[in-house]
């Protein structure tokens, strides 16, 4: 894959669109790569960045895509055999790869890799990282799975020494389906959590563990593993992953048995104000520019690795005073009427609940809806079917989605919102199901009061239920006659 400074190689992505093949095309492109890519439908942010870098695209899928035939091809994670790209692909014998392993080839050699992995928090931690050693000046490379709002962008190329990239455990491709992360190469290794996740290709919670056991075992000896310590959800799981690593472990969390322990957390406006100690002394006092007890956790992750590789605590302080967090955290769309509409990637039971305590904290004194849809291929099945009520009980009202795609599954699999919606109300809330974006937006501007917070959580677009939602607010009557109420 290394090419001159002229006659650039030709790279055809299939799949461009995705969130992370999108910025890996912007990532080839920027070191000198000639790039075209095709998906079904390339729309904001990855059209916009793909336009800003002049890579041309194609918006469906078809062989004639491949003439003149490309060096090589990079092959989504989503790209199944039948797809036409890829069938040409194979039939011509282009050489092919997946994203992981462009990571693994292009990018990552000589680089020192700092992986954050773990079920939740991941692309936060990995954008505050970023963050962090850009801002200490260390001109990082890093790769994030959303938009980190810091640089505008989800990636970055850096002369620096650290690569820094997210672990997703999803599978890398048709023909390995592997984690992603088996890639990468970890010499500091963060596990944010551990909790079962991606039903559809882990069976049960024994096997998605042990994907993150074989990943804390590629680190060398004179790497490091830093895991969330707390025992009261997430630390028997890893603290079972790295029970047989052959590098130092650290420990992080609000209980003092920790390595390092965040303590007083408390919520300032949109911010967060903490204490840090390591093994029982004063490490440095924090504010975080993001809510949520989540968040304090994810920053002190982060401050480790950070820490471990010299940057000082006046630079930590100063950065996470300055993180803008990634699109789509706690995200606030608009207000009209008193009403306010915000979004959020919220995507497992634990999400919801740690999104719903942080929005509570930021806006205590609001009616909270927790607006959800069924979209993950977790969420969509029944696994979760019992743990969901009771975190979207902690709202005041609670709306569900349809199913995204129902069909796709049969009814011994499928998510039964009702279902979920009568759990919710005997736990006192009231809870309602409402198929389809208009529909929901419908509801929500007939029902909602000014002083309500309207939080819509979706790993998807929900329809564009927020761009509707904004607009039957800005012209609905039911609402300016909340008002008064």
């Amino acid at each position: 894959m290394t090419h001159g400074t002229t006659g650039a190689k030709h790279v055809h992505v299939i799949g461009i669109a995705g969130s992370a093949m999108a910025p890996l095309a912007g990532m080839l492109r920027e070191s000198g790569f000639r790039v075209t890519g095709s998906d079904s439908g390339v729309y904001p942010p990855a059209s916009t960045l793909l336009d800003s870098l002049g890579i041309a695209y194609f918006s469906s899928f078809d062989a004639a895509n491949l003439e003149p035939a490309p060096d090589l091809v990079i092959v989504g994670n989503i790209i199944a055999r039948g797809n036409p790209e890829l069938e040409e692909t194979l039939e011509r014998k282009i050489p092919y790869r997946s994203m992981p392993e462009i990571l693994e080839e292009v990018f990552l050699p000589a680089k020192h890799s700092i992986v954050i992995s773990g079920t939740h928090g991941k692309t936060t931690t990995t954008a505050m990282l970023a963050w962090i050693f850009h801002s200490a000046g260390k001109q990082p490379t890093f790769l994030v799975g959303g938009v980190a709002e810091n640089f505008g962008k989800s990636y970055g190329l850096g002369k620096g020494a650290e690569m820094i990239l997210e672990g997703d455990e999803y599978e890398t491709a048709f023909w390995d389906r592997g984690p992603k992360f088996f890639h990468y190469h970890p010499d500091d290794l963060i596990v944010t959590s551990l909790e079962y996740d991606h039903a559809d290709i882990y069976p049960d919670f024994d096997t998605y563990k042990l994907a993150f056991k074989r990943l804390v075992n590629l680190v060398p000896r004179n790497g490091r593993v830093v895991i969330w310590g707390d025992t009261d959800r997430s630390g028997p799981a890893l603290r079972e992953s790295v029970a047989k690593a052959f590098c130092p472990v650290i420990t992080y969390g609000f209980s003092t048995e920790n390595d390092w322990v965040a303590s007083e957390p408390e919520f300032a406006g949109a911010a967060m104000r903490f204490r840090v100690t390591r093994k029982g002394k004063l490490f440095g006092e924090f504010s975080l520019a993001a809510s949520g007890r989540h968040n304090v956790l994810n920053a002190l992750g982060a401050i480790i690795v950070a820490q471990g590789r010299d940057i000082s605590v006046e630079s930590l302080q100063k950065s996470l005073a300055s993180f803008r967090s990634v699109r789509r955290r706690l995200d606030v769309k608009g207000e009209h009427k008193g009403i306010l509409v915000v979004d959020d990637f919220a995507h497992h039971p634990t999400a919801v609940r740690a999104t719903i305590e942080a929005a509570r904290g930021r806006w205590p004194n609001r009616r909270l809806w927790a607006i959800l849809e069924p979209r993950s291929n977790s969420m969509r099945r029944k696994v979760f079917q019992e743990t969901l009520p009771e975190a979207l009980a902690l709202a005041d009202r609670v709306a569900l989605g349809g199913v995204f795609r129902a069909q796709q599954l049969g009814d011994e699999n499928r998510l039964d919102p009702e279902t979920v919606a009568a759990s919710v109300r005997a736990l006192g809330k009231d809870a309602s199901v409402v198929s389809g974006g208009e529909g929901m937006a419908e509801f929500l501007a007939a029902n909602a009061k000014s002083n309500d917070l309207l939080l819509i959580m979706s790993n998807g677009s929900f329809d564009g239920l927020c761009e509707k939602l904004l607009v039957k607010l800005g012209s609905s009557q039911s609402v300016a006659g909340a008002d008064s109420q």
